[in-house]
């Protein structure tokens, strides 16, 4: 076994020796280029008939990963949130760590996390490309709110943003040119934050038509609340479904089960975990929103629906009538909006792993 603690310039090496009484060293810190890291590894499985090598995922991405299987050698990229760690120890160095990794990893203790290739990952980066856009878009625009309220300037109608919005910024005038300038500055920033967003959305849309994920980014499409951006982000950062055998395990994955904290007889559940993948719970929530109104098939989820095969259809129509009436359930009780929309994305993540299965089995 050896484990590899990667960093920017230079990656330390420790080997664990198969067995429970086998040796576990420090091999020592060498260069992390793919060239240095080559010569190291063929140094080391020249000494024993089989290596499984592992490391963390982390800022490095998985070009080591892809360089040590093209060798010929197990690899695995640990999971950093599930490596067992004791409450006391403090001490944390590259040496420290990649001889605790290399015993874990000897005692089956780490847990490994999903590879994608290149193209997939490809696609990730543009997806997470585009959500940083909206992120700083949404900077932008609160900027131009906050200078507005300091200013005792109240937009007189309810939703911003919007052409007429624009104009009412357009035509508001200052004593001081500085306060003219400013906001003019921060309008044009919003602007241009705006165009980064559409011209990232035309070229996530033009790649998808040729990527190997874009069968099951359309079939999601035929659930209600699902558009091209929330399908491909599940796809993208989901990955393969088929490693999910159930659909409580992926619910589990996006964080969306209940925590629990329960000891004897006290049982005790409290709000959502937020474990896993972040980025798709948070547009699965604001999905879930889409669900307050019945069950209604519009033009554009029409002509999704007429491309796909009669079982996928049949999965998204049996998902508007449920999570619809479970939507309304929910709110004659009294719960809180968000409340409920944690509840139907959670039951809108089932549809969706049945959805990629039906894609899958086609």
């Amino acid at each position: 076994m050896c484990r590899i603690d990667v960093a920017k310039l230079k990656n330390a090496i420790a080997i664990a020796e198969t067995g429970r009484e086998g040796e576990v060293r420090f091999f020592g810190e060498v260069d992390a280029s793919a060239t240095g890291m080559r010569r190291v590894v063929e140094r080391i499985a020249s000494r024993f008939n089989g290596v499984h090598f592992c490391y963390e995922a982390g800022p490095t991405g998985y070009g080591l990963y892809r360089l040590i299987r093209s060798l010929g050698h197990e690899c695995t990229v640990v999971a950093p949130s599930l490596i067992p760690k004791k409450p006391g120890d403090r001490v944390k160095t590259n040496r420290r760590d990649a001889v605790s990794l290399a015993r874990l990893l000897r005692a089956g203790e780490l847990t490994a996390v999903w590879v994608p290739d290149e193209g997939h990952e490809a696609i990730r980066d543009l997806v997470r490309a585009r959500a940083a856009a909206v992120e700083a878009l949404r900077v932008h625009r609160q900027q131009v709110s906050a200078f507005m309220l300091k200013h005792g300037r109240t937009y007189p109608r309810k939703k911003g943003w919007t052409m007429r919005y624009l104009r009412w910024l357009q035509e508001q005038r200052f004593d001081h040119p500085a306060h003219q300038i400013a906001l003019q500055e921060m309008v044009e920033a919003v602007r241009i934050a705006r165009e980064r967003v559409e011209r990232l959305e035309r070229t996530i849309e033009e790649f998808v038509s040729a990527w190997s994920l874009e069968p099951l980014v359309r079939a999601l499409q035929t659930l209600r609340g699902i558009d091209l951006i929330v399908a491909v982000t599940f796809a993208t950062e989901v990955g393969d479904v088929s490693r999910f055998e159930t659909s409580r395990q992926l619910m589990g994955y996006l964080g969306l089960v209940p925590g629990e904290r329960s000891t004897g007889e006290t049982v005790r559940r409290g709000g959502i975990t937020k474990a896993g993948n972040g980025r798709v719970r948070h547009m699965l929530v604001e999905s879930a929103w889409t669900y307050r109104h019945p069950p209604k098939i519009g033009k554009a989820k029409l002509y999704r629906l007429e491309q796909a095969p009669p079982a996928v259809r049949e999965i998204a129509w049996k998902a508007q009538t449920r999570l619809t009436a479970r939507y309304r359930k929910l709110a004659s009780r009294g719960k809180r909006t968000t409340v409920v929309c944690t509840a139907i994305a959670r039951e809108l993540v089932g549809f969706m792993w049945a959805v990629a299965r039906q894609v899958q089995a086609a």
